[in-house]
């Protein structure tokens, strides 16, 4: 499975100019919790919303701050054509929930979150689990019996 196939598409992006409560406004809309900060396609940084709450409202910071000022410019991303297998290793490494996706021209052309892995444990917990559940239901199994050590002895001394 490649990333392409769990990825957001397509990313929510804003300019390094863009205020802070502008970039806020556009989360609500869009219901994401990160932006990308792209010129011309090419990413400059990734702003989230605790980015917005920790380093301009706690941080005393006017709300027309431009984003420029408040992303992490030091991102990790991934490329669409990537293993699952490599977007895992990537999330446990870097410890963050989202991480932007490139196409092979170095273009921003989505996101991956760890809900989105999320979803697929679920699902193949679900795939997994499914059938033996069904067995169960239509054969429960007998109680179990005890153990010979619990057996209450027909001898006592």
């Amino acid at each position: 499975m490649r990333v392409r196939e769990y990825m957001a598409s397509p990313a929510v992006t804003v300019s390094p100019d863009t205020p802070a409560r502008q970039a806020a406004l556009r989360m609500r809309q869009e219901a994401v919790g990160c932006l990308l900060v792209v010129v011309e396609s090419e990413l400059r940084g990734i702003v989230t919303d605790r980015d917005l709450a920790v380093r301009c409202l706690a941080g005393e910071r006017s709300p027309q701050t431009p984003v420029s000022e408040l992303m992490s410019s030091s991102v990790v991303t991934l490329e669409t054509a990537d293993d699952i297998a490599t977007a895992y290793y990537a999330f446990r490494k870097s410890g963050v929930r989202r991480l932007p996706v490139l196409d092979g021209r170095g273009r921003v052309v989505g996101v991956l979150s760890v809900d989105d892995l999320f979803l697929d444990v679920f699902q193949r917990l679900s795939d997994l689990l499914g059938p033996v559940a069904w067995n169960v239901l239509r054969d429960p199994p007998e109680p179990p019996r005890p153990s010979a050590a619990l057996r209450p002895s027909a001898r006592r001394p």
